[in-house]
Order: structure tokens, then C-alpha cells, then sequence
């Protein structure tokens, strides 16, 4: 279920569930990879096949020189055009993956039948004196260490914030000296400063059904701003579900069953 390409020089890992069903590229969030969505790819079934990349910088997929947006978006490209998957499918994207799947209907139209976008806001500030450059809650990045010579040091040294992201993903070294996190800190720095500014104009260009999920208590997404993405652009469907920003994987039947029910009416 675990292939690779090669794009851009780097190696892309990517999950593919397999099965008769339609496809759904699903993209996850940043400090995260494609395996997150196994429990969505189970709850699915047969009727879609779920094809989850580890981005770049992220799981078993190489680092990359930037984390821009426009870079995730040539990978996701590159993942549908090593598979054939030459019609339009659907994809799913959760909070910086939800970035990327705007991004991905809007510069590639052809190649998106629907987007369902997971708590991913369109307007993301910018860096300045009143907005600090490493958003609240992700603090611990700065301090975080890439290896260690043992699993428990590299735990500790992420703290208890950043282990609940990397405790059940960590990785050892190729070498087996030590282990390493599915992701670089610095990437992901990267990756947040890449995905700053107002994505509006991504959100609107697009003309797919889509459906906008929000986590009731989310301070990612704020509700007027959902209120607004699904007024301002034609064919957009909302769903809410219980919990914060982390609510498809703290709350997942709720999730599952938002997508399960959009997909079953396209």
C-alpha cells in the first residue's frame, strides 16, 4: 500500500488504500502524513480509494527546498500524473492540506471534480509587530530537536505538546543510530510562513461542488469567516463537527460521517 516517485529530485511516499472506488486524494495537515487518514480510508469502504501522500518534509517523503505553496501543489500534480489519474477527482485537504486542495482546484480545475476543505481558513495574517511570527500553539517547534540516539530522548525533548503529534510517528534513522520525527521543525516553520497571506482569490476562482467542514470550537477557522467562504462562492456545502481544530482525528466518526454523507451525493 506504500509507493513513491520520484519529483523534482525528491522522493514523494504516498499511501494508496486501494480498492474499485472512485479516487480521493486526501491531504493532511502540517506535523502530520498520509496515514492519518486510514481510519477515513477504512470508514470509506469500498466506494472510493483513498490516495494519501506524506508531503514534502513530512512521513517517509524527502525534504524539499521550500515549503511554499505553489510547491505542494506541483507534488499533488506530479501524485495524479504518476498515477494516471488524468479525469478529475476529488480531494479532501485538512487545515494545510485544505490550503493546498484550494490551491490545487483553483490553478488546476481540470483535475478537481469536487473539494472538500477540513478547517482550513482563507485568510491566514501575515507576519508583524501585532502578529507574532510562530503562531500560538506551536511554540514548541522552535525547541524541538530533529534525532536523538533514543526514542525517549527525542520525546522529551519535544515536550508534551509536541510529542501528541510525533509519539506514534517516529522514525529511526537509516543508519539505525538513533531516531528522527516524521517531520524537520524548521520545515514546518517554514511551511507556516509559506501559508500566510489571503487566499480569497484561490477560494473563489474555483468552480467545483465543494464542501466546507468547520470544528465547532476551532480557532483556525473562525465561524464568520466559514460563514463568509460558503456565501461568497456557488456550490458550497457546510458541515460542522464537534471539537477544536484537531476534531477529525479527536472526534473522527463525526468527520468520517460529514465526508461519508458528501461524497455519497455527488
Amino acid at each position: 500500500m506504500r509507493h513513491a516517485l520520484k519529483t523534482d529530485g525528491r522522493t514523494l511516499s504516498y499511501l494508496d488504500f486501494g480498492g474499485p472506488g472512485r479516487p480521493l486524494l486526501a491531504l493532511h495537515g502540517g506535523l502530520s502524513e498520509g496515514a492519518a487518514f486510514t481510519g477515513l480510508a477504512e470508514a470509506l469502504g469500498d466506494d472510493w480509494r483513498v490516495i494519501a501522500p506524506d508531503q514534502r518534509g513530512h512521513g517517509d517523503s524527502d525534504r524539499a527546498g521550500h515549503y511554499r505553496t505553489e510547491g505542494y501543489v506541483a507534488d499533488a500534480v506530479a501524485l495524479l500524473d504518476h498515477l494516471g489519474l488524468d479525469a478529475p477527482v476529488v480531494v479532501l485537504g485538512y487545515s494545510l492540506g485544505g490550503a493546498i486542495a484550494v490551491h490545487l482546484a483553483a490553478e488546476h480545475p481540470g483535475r478537481v471534480a469536487a473539494l472538500i476543505d477540513t478547517d482550513s481558513t482563507v485568510e491566514v495574517p501575515r507576519a508583524a509587530a501585532d502578529v507574532p511570527a510562530v503562531p500560538a500553539g506551536f511554540e514548541f517547534l522552535t525547541g524541538m530537536r530533529y534525532t536523538a540516539p533514543t526514542r525517549e530522548e527525542l520525546l522529551e525533548a519535544a515536550g508534551p505538546v509536541g510529542s501528541q503529534f510525533v509519539a506514534p510517528a517516529l522514525r529511526p534513522l537509516a543508519d539505525r543510530s538513533g531516531w528522527r520525527l516524521p517531520f524537520h521543525p524548521r520545515d514546518m516553520l517554514d511551511s507556516i510562513a509559506g501559508a500566510r497571506g489571503d487566499h480569497w482569490e484561490a477560494w473563489l476562482a474555483s468552480t467545483c461542488p465543494a464542501l466546507l467542514i468547520r470544528a465547532t470550537d476551532s480557532a483556525a477557522l473562525p465561524q464568520a469567516t466559514a460563514d463568509a467562504m460558503v456565501a461568497r462562492r456557488p456550490g458550497t456545502s457546510y458541515a460542522a463537527i464537534e471539537g477544536d481544530h484537531f476534531a477529525p482525528f479527536t472526534h473522527p466518526e463525526a468527520f468520517h460521517a460529514a465526508v461519508g454523507k458528501y461524497l455519497a451525493d455527488l
